[in-house]
């Protein structure tokens, strides 16, 4: 059997000077600090000069996305060097045991 969905809820954020109403599943806490993230990034953004709003969304996407990129090329490094290490210890445990 599946287990039982978590229950939606809704949670109020505010990010740059405007609240928005997410429906989420995950941990109302967790939501309420991403908010903040891009909050802080579009505000250290807007701090470089006179941005707009959508300016500093995008600018906060891109970096975002950047440590995206970033994250899954090191996921993808690290599981490249699990499955070296697997093969080699299945290879050291196929020779222990002949």
């Amino acid at each position: 059997m599946d287990p039982t969905p978590a229950a939606k809820q809704q949670v109020r954020v505010t990010i740059y000077n405007q609240t928005f109403t997410i429906v989420t599943s995950d941990d109302p806490a967790e939501v309420e600090r991403l908010a903040g993230v891009v909050d802080d990034l579009m505000r250290s953004y807007a701090k470089s000069g006179n941005i707009d709003t959508t300016r500093a969304a995008v600018l906060a996407c891109l970096h975002l996305a950047d440590q995206l990129r970033t994250i899954e090329h090191d996921l993808a490094d690290l599981k490249k060097r699990v499955e070296s290490k697997s093969r080699q210890f299945s290879e050291l445990l196929d020779q222990a045991i002949d």
